[in-house]
This record gives structure tokens, C-alpha cells and sequence, in this order.
């Protein structure tokens, strides 16, 4: 692994800062070691401050018009922009011919170029020459390692003696990722020795170590990167807990998820991330989300184990609106629900912890 932070970045998300297609890009507004972030793009919302615009809470990162005015503007706060990294998460992960402009663009004033999308940078001509042309590189992230490398399910799970913990959702673009990462930095305030197992692009840009980007994988390796992934944090950080990051959900039409994880990472407890105010799978019009009971019914049977407590998205609900579905949630399923970004994981930590020490009382049927 390249010594992190590895440059000054500038995330390119224009038109898509703020949105469920933004999410890359709001993951490292909020947390990434890779990178030092310099700048956002996305002239929607140009002279404003990302942290503020995301969580109401100013981070020092500017959002620009465009990737020229972050460059000078990058270079004028002398912290001159050495990549740029495109932010946006499209359905069906496509880079726009816009964004490709705009790649073209930094690549002729000498950035280096990270992308997490399917269409690969390096397998685009023109944008291969140029960056050879400027001597930066390209990186895509989601592109597989040779069959080769990649590992098959061989059993080697059960060796896995801490806590495994899986953060799934009951949609896409859920917030799974950044509750993940809100657990273990609570379990490490506790004292606990904690690990995120990252499963996307995004959280590799945000730096984790032990990182598997699954929805590029070739299907018969799946389970076994999963189980490599989780052992090889196991092994190599003896840790006391493992956070496992869900992709999409269980019962998501286009993006159905969480199978894989659950079979291969053989997860002790489920935490299940929730946007209350959602109706229908986010992008796709028509398609109700599966009641919340059904879906933890729908968990604990695949996996046979409990999910111990919900997680809130507080998307479209004010802040009364929030505490008053964490209450009806708790009702209705008899498991803590809070919403960790706002309130921070102090309690779903101790649901963890009681968990551990048998020490947790049996949640209410889902119904």
C-alpha cells in the first residue's frame, strides 16, 4: 500500500453534491486517510463550504464552479492539487460525457486521476495518451485484480473468533458506509480495538486497508474475497471487533445485496441502517420499499442472527421528525434505534458490547 495521505485532492461531483449520486464524494468529505481533500466540485453549490452543505458543519474544504477555479484555488491557499477524483456515483456507475471532459481537463494541467466508476479511464485511448503525454496516472478503482490474485470460500471464516458485526440497509445510497465507519470509531473511544472491512470503492478512497469493491467481482470468487478480507483484518490486527459494510439491500431490485456477506462473512449480529422517510428504492420510481419488519424478518432468516439495533437516515425529516421515528422504530421492532451521524453510536456501541458479554436483552418480533 502507497504511504497515505498520498496527495491533495480535488473531488470532481458536479451537479450531484448533496444527492444520493454524490455519495463517494460525501464519504471523503467526512473521513478518507488517502487523501487531503483541497476541493469539491460542483458548481451548484460554488462558494460554499462541503462540510456545511452535507452535515451543516463547515470543514474547511471549498466547493468550486469548476476544476480550473479548484485548481488556482487550491493553489492560491498553497495546497497545490496533485489528483482529482471523481465523486459521483451514478446508477449503473457510467461516466458522463461532461465528466469526461472534465477528467480531460485535469488530466492537461497534471493531475492524476482516481475513479471508481465501471467505465474504465485506462481503457479509453485518448485519455490513456493524454495522461502519458502530462506523466500522471490513472487508477480505476473498481477494476479487478487478475483472476489469479483472487481467492476462493475455503472455510477459513470460522477461525474468525472477534465480534463480526455487518451494517446492512433497507435501500441503496443508504448510509451504511458512514454508520460503518461511526461504529468504529465509537467501539475505539470505548477502548475496543475495531476494524472496518470496507466492500466498495469508496471506502478504498477512503483508505481502508482491508477493502473488497464486490460489485465488480466475478461472481464465483464473491464469497471468498469476502472471507479473505475479513480473515486477513483478523489475523493481521487482532482486533476485538470487525465492521462489515453492507452493499445495497436484501430485497433492492436493482442492487439486491447483503446475501453474500451474510453467508461469507459469517456476521455475528446484523445493524440495519433505515431511512424512514423513504417510500420507494432510491432511483427507482415504483418500487415500494419492503416494510422494515419484513426486512429484518427477511435478515434474521438468511443469516440465523439477530439484527440488534437500527441505525436512522434522517434525509427529508427535521430534527423532531427524527427523534419521533427513532421512538416509533423502537416501539415497533423493540431494538435501539438511533440516528448516529446526529447523535453519535454511544448506544448501538453498547448494544454491540452487550452482545459480547451475553448481556443483551431479546429484541420483539418483527412484524
Amino acid at each position: 500500500m502507497n504511504e497515505l495521505p498520498e496527495g491533495n485532492a480535488i473531488v470532481y461531483c458536479e451537479g450531484a453534491f448533496g444527492t444520493t449520486n454524490g455519495k463517494t464524494a460525501h464519504g471523503l468529505v467526512r473521513r478518507t486517510r488517502r487523501y487531503e481533500l483541497v476541493g469539491v466540485v460542483d458548481s451548484r453549490h460554488a462558494h460554499r463550504d462541503a462540510g456545511d452543505v452535507l452535515d451543516g458543519q463547515p470543514r474547511d474544504i471549498p466547493i468550486y464552479q469548476d476544476v480550473l477555479s479548484a485548481l488556482k484555488g487550491a493553489q492560491d491557499r498553497s495546497q497545490p492539487a496533485t489528483h482529482l477524483v471523481v465523486g459521483l456515483a451514478p446508477d449503473g456507475g457510467r461516466l458522463s460525457a461532461i465528466a469526461r471532459a472534465d477528467v480531460r481537463t485535469a488530466i492537461q494541467h497534471g493531475l492524476n486521476v482516481d475513479c471508481g466508476l465501471h467505465d474504465f479511464l485506462n481503457d479509453d485511448p485518448e485519455l490513456v495518451a493524454l495522461a502519458q503525454k502530462h506523466n500522471v496516472h490513472l487508477r480505476d478503482v473498481r477494476r479487478t485484480p487478475p483472476r489469479t490474485e483472487l481467492h476462493f470460500f475455503s472455510g477459513k471464516i470460522e477461525q474468525v473468533d472477534c465480534l463480526k458485526v455487518a451494517v446492512l440497509g433497507t435501500d441503496s445510497a443508504v448510509g451504511k458506509r458512514t454508520t460503518a465507519w461511526l461504529l468504529v470509531e465509537g467501539l475505539e473511544a470505548a477502548g475496543m480495538r475495531a476494524e472496518l472491512v470496507g466492500t466498495g470503492q469508496t471506502a478504498w478512497m477512503q483508505g481502508d486497508r482491508y477493502c473488497v469493491i464486490l460489485d465488480s467481482l466475478i461472481s464465483d470468487f464473491m464469497a471468498g474475497e469476502i472471507e479473505h478480507a475479513v480473515w486477513s483484518a483478523w489475523s493481521e490486527q487482532k482486533p476485538d471487533v470487525i465492521i462489515i459494510e453492507g452493499q445495497g439491500s436484501l430485497m433492492n431490485p436493482a442492487y439486491p445485496g447483503g446475501y453474500e456477506i451474510l453467508a461469507a462473512g459469517r456476521p455475528d449480529v446484523v445493524v440495519l441502517q433505515h431511512a424512514p422517510a423513504r417510500q420507494e428504492y432510491d432511483g427507482f420510481p415504483g418500487y415500494r420499499i419492503h416494510p422494515l419488519g419484513q426486512q429484518i424478518q427477511a435478515l434474521e432468516l438468511v443469516s440465523g442472527r439477530p439484527v440488534v439495533a437500527i441505525t436512522v437516515n434522517h434525509e427529508g425529516l427535521d430534527p423532531a421528525a427524527v427523534a419521533k421515528a427513532c421512538r416509533l422504530i423502537r416501539t415497533e421492532t423493540g431494538r435501539p434505534t438511533h440516528d448516529v451521524l446526529l447523535d453519535g453510536s454511544g448506544e448501538v456501541v453498547e448494544a454491540l458490547v452487550a452482545h459480547m458479554h451475553g448481556t443483551e436483552e431479546a429484541p420483539a418480533v418483527a412484524g
